[in-house]
């Protein structure tokens, strides 16, 4: 048989091999509730929302407020952006991450936290 024929064999079995192993981690993933961060803004949100949450009196001042919610900042834990330039630097005994989202009216806000150990502080909540 010549190689070409080889190497096309070889390509189209590794092909549907792959899409055999993506599929079915997939959805052993979604079965079990994994998600596959790889990049650095998603690893660090996950990091956020896996630890207990406490809230900061600023933080709270801006809940009162009633233009941010809990919900906003749930969703901006999961799809806001971090600011890599001034975040994960050392701050009261843990690192400073600061998180861009959104409110439900669609306005820009920027989270900051404090990420500790065993826990996150919502340090405070601004409008931008």
């Amino acid at each position: 048989m010549k190689f070409q024929f080889r190497l096309a064999y070889y390509l189209f079995g590794l092909l549907l091999g792959a899409v055999f192993v993506m599929w079915y981690l997939k959805s052993k993933a979604t079965d079990r509730g994994v998600e596959f961060c790889y990049f650095p803004n998603c690893r660090v949100l996950k990091d956020l929302r896996s630890k207990s949450l406490e809230i900061d009196s600023l933080a709270k001042i801006s809940l009162n407020e009633k233009w941010v919610t809990m919900e906003d900042i749930k969703k901006s834990l999961t799809y806001g952006d971090v600011d890599f330039e001034k975040s994960n630097e050392p701050y009261r005994k843990g690192k400073i991450y600061i998180i861009e989202g959104k409110t439900s009216n669609n306005e820009d806000i920027t989270i900051t936290m404090i990420n500790y150990e065993h826990k996150v502080l919502l340090e405070k909540i601004e409008k931008n």
